[in-house]
């Protein structure tokens, strides 16, 4: 078994979460209770409870931007990662990171984009020119 992360996080509304998730993103959404729902996110698990979403800043320094700390992250190969910003775009997804390429030419070359979900947590997309250079230095 290839492992996959788990991670839970509060959001505002099950509702809203739903139609983010599982219909703008695409997300499977698997099992729930009043208060929870668990969404297959790109092959990874998260839980999405009712309560107080984390507090973020744009604290995080990424060449000339700064991001929203903490943040969740995912690395798509760039077929996919196309096609995701495509689709927000098309669905008029206000980005705190408009769709990009950085580090052009350089180790970790690498297309992003940071959106938030409806409850206001911050999700960095992102996909390496070159997917050995996921970690190298």
């Amino acid at each position: 078994m290839r492992s996959i992360f788990h991670l839970a996080y509060n959001v505002t509304s099950l509702d809203e979460s739903r139609a983010f998730y599982g219909e703008l993103l695409g997300c499977k959404e698997g099992r729930s209770t009043e208060t929870w729902v668990d969404f297959d996110f790109f092959g990874h698990q998260i839980s999405l409870h009712l309560g107080e979403p984390f507090r973020t800043a744009d604290t995080g320094r990424v060449g000339e931007h700064m991001v929203p700390m903490p943040h969740l992250g995912l690395v798509l190969e760039k077929q996919d990662w196309t096609a995701l910003a495509e689709r927000l775009r098309s669905r008029g997804m206000k980005f705190v990171l408009e769709p990009t390429t950085r580090f052009e030419g350089l180790p970790g070359e690498q297309s992003t984009m940071f959106f938030r979900d409806p409850s206001g947590n911050p999700i960095e997309i992102k996909a390496y020119a070159r997917g050995d250079e996921v970690f190298k230095s």
